[in-house]
């Protein structure tokens, strides 16, 4: 029988890339470090290739070896899968389940979705984690997610996308601004005048897009951290932002002198998908849980 790398060398491979130091990925995995260097030779030598490059207390990953990262890491997944599937019967909807979602929609659903899914699915364990869009998609290729919640369109890659829900932007301005007349004609503004989130949020390139901010002199420099930052700015007569109707819906702009009006550009919206990755045996669950959390979300975006 031809032999074969065992699914313990190639967890400590992935440890090994992770931290890139064998020390702390020897630590990680609770062995010594001279256990992980000689499982990782051991692996070398099965596979006759050569994954490291090691120069006395350095090293870095061949072409080859980050390949077979790749690799491996889809083998481990597929093997926790089995091992779940297992642990619950071959049922969907049971068992752990991890859902990442960006912050620009985590605060405004995340526990009506943990309340649904109690309700319907007592049997799954939901582990929810927020993060960007960029870290929550690499952390669904790498296996530690399940399924992601995001503002689409973005770009993927090879995962698998749905939209669920449509969600408007609306114009926030303080009422004072409002009763003064301000123009709806974004031209007419003065520079400086429109606050946005940081660039790592798409939110912030969705409302440019969808809400045709062609000239950038009217984006103010500073570019806040969280939607409620945004709302303190205006509030204080600072300038202008905008807003999706899932935030406002769920009252962040309660306690505040702001309103809100439709934009120039009309109907400009962000659409509200996940993404899974396509090859993952979950496929049931995906469908079940991406159902739910569409129900959720139409009765939060309608425009009021």
């Amino acid at each position: 029988m031809k032999r074969l790398p065992s699914i313990k060398q190639m967890q400590y491979l992935l440890a090994l890339h992770e931290h890139q130091h064998f020390g702390r990925a020897a630590e990680a995995c609770f062995i010594g470090q001279s256990t992980l260097s000689a499982a990782i030779a051991n692996m070398e030598e099965t596979l006759n290739a050569q994954l490291l490059e090691r120069d006395h207390k350095t090293f870095i990953f061949t072409p080859l070896g980050e390949d077979i990262v790749r690799q491996a890491r889809g083998i481990i997944e597929q093997c926790e899968e089995l091992s779940l599937f297992a642990q619950s019967q071959g049922k969907p909807m049971s068992g752990p389940f991890r859902l990442g979602c960006i912050p620009t929609i985590a605060p405004f659903v995340l526990s009506d979705i943990m309340a649904e899914c109690r309700q319907q699915f007592p049997e799954l364990q939901l582990l929810l984690r927020e993060d960007t869009s960029d870290n929550s998609l690499h952390a669904l290729a790498e296996g530690r997610l399940d399924m992601v919640l995001l503002a689409l369109p973005y770009e993927t890659g090879a995962f698998h996308t749905e939209v669920l829900a449509q969600d408007p932007f609306q114009l926030v301005l303080h009422r004072d601004w409002q009763a003064a007349g301000f123009e709806q004609d974004i031209s007419q503004w003065p520079d400086e005048s429109i606050f946005l989130l940081e660039r790592e949020h798409c939110l912030t390139g969705h409302a440019v897009k969808a809400c045709e901010l062609e000239d950038n002199r009217k984006v103010n420099p500073f570019f806040a951290t969280s939607l409620h930052t945004l709302t303190q700015m205006v509030n204080n007569k600072l300038g202008v932002t905008f807003m999706p109707q899932l935030a406002i819906n769920a009252g962040l702009l309660q306690g505040t002198e702001l309103v809100c009006q439709r934009p120039a550009a009309g109907l400009a919206s962000r659409d509200i998908g996940v993404a899974w990755r396509a090859t993952s045996s979950k496929l049931h669950s995906y469908r079940l849980l991406a159902e739910l959390i569409r129900q959720v979300l139409q009765k939060k975006v309608t425009v009021r």
